[in-house]
């Protein structure tokens, strides 16, 4: 019962990356620093002093590329609205107009303090060559970005063909489970019955509907508490969750559908293998701007479950989990023996309150 990702989601389709992260602005004048180099080994004459040669070109070139980088940072949701064609043009014309303007700027306060000689060239040489060089610059560094959104896209389709095998190969199984419950309860509680088409009908739903790649976690626990009534018709005592998530933040973002496979699993490869059945334990706290959530399960002993929905579902959370968040989100497993933990860490979304 997953869901797979939207592949035109935004979450999954940004082309620019976000330069007023710390990482992204080191990347940046890192490879600034590089390219200041390489002009200066370019242009150094033997004899020459070139530490402070590489000094006048670095500190040229990395107030452009801080400059650039700020720039970007506030225009970056804009230009992602437009699309990737004309994000990439309006880009590459504002980060070369700035760097020509950046160039005039200081061609003009050099001259504005007699005696000091920090540009060689002539003042159209000079204009000239921040032209060339910004722009071969800029138009790789905008290429890149291009290639690596393509790359991030077939990451995306690719993600979308696999959740839809797991869906083929999980959605069967339950329904069969869950009809066959409806089934005899229709002839002993039809009222019950009808509860559990209705159950069914809103689980199905929300596994089918692909609009938002995201949802809210109270919404997200709706459809797991869903799927726990359907499963408890079916395994009555011998099934009990508990729910310990009173610090969650119920507006918080989180990818869809993922609470409720951890919890299937929980059940099809713990529980149902207990001949007493046992507790499915969700806990949830926040820390910090993070939150965490955990989903154990009792697991029978000496008994291993051969279903490989199990080691599918992981990767498929997985995966979502990378797509949504990077490094910033982690997916762990704490198999003990006795007891199986799977924990959530993921970042609070901006919009959480």
């Amino acid at each position: 019962m997953t869901a797979a990702p939207d592949s035109s989601s935004e979450d999954t389709q940004v082309y620019l990356p976000d330069f007023c992260a710390a990482g992204t602005l080191f990347i940046v004048l890192l490879v600034a620093e590089l390219v200041a180099i390489v002009l200066t080994l370019a242009a150094h004459e033997p004899g020459g002093q070139f530490l402070i040669e590489l000094s006048k070109s670095s500190f040229f070139v990395l107030w452009l590329t801080l400059l650039g980088s700020a720039v970007m940072c506030q225009l970056r949701s804009r230009l992602e609205s437009t699309g990737k064609s004309r994000a990439f043009v309006i880009s590459f014309i504002i980060l070369l107009v700035m760097c020509i303007v950046v160039a005039e700027l200081s061609w003009q306060l050099m001259w504005r303090f007699a005696g000091v000689t920090i540009i060689d060239d002539s003042h159209s040489v000079f204009l000239l060559r921040t032209f060339a060089i910004s722009s071969i610059f800029i138009a790789l560094g905008m290429r890149y970005l291009y290639v690596s959104s393509e790359w991030r896209r077939s990451i995306v389709l690719e993600a979308q063909a696999r959740i839809s095998a797991l869906q083929a190969l999980i959605r069967p199984h339950f329904l069969f489970n869950s009809m066959n419950t409806i089934a005899s309860l229709t002839r002993t509680d039809p009222r019950q019955a009808e509860e559990a088409v209705e159950d069914l009908s809103d689980l199905l739903r929300a596994s089918l509907s692909s609009t938002h790649n995201r949802t809210s976690l109270k919404e997200e626990l709706e459809v797991a508490a869903i799927y726990q009534r359907i499963e408890k018709l079916r395994l009555g005592d011998r099934l009990n969750i508990r729910w310990k998530i009173d610090e969650l933040p119920m507006r918080a973002r989180i990818p869809s559908l993922t609470i409720q496979p951890l919890i299937e699993n929980a059940i099809y490869h713990g529980i149902e293998l207990l001949p007493e059945g046992g507790e499915v334990t969700v806990t949830g706290k926040r820390e910090d701007q993070y939150l965490q959530i955990s989903v154990s399960n009792p697991v029978a002993p000496g008994k291993a479950s051969s279903k490989d929905g199990n080691k599918m579902a992981m990767a498929n959370i997985r995966q979502r989990f990378e797509l949504a968040y990077g490094s910033r989100a982690s997916v762990s497993i704490d198999d003990q023996g006795d007891e199986y933990t799977v924990t959530l860490r993921f970042p609070i979304d901006e919009d959480a309150t």
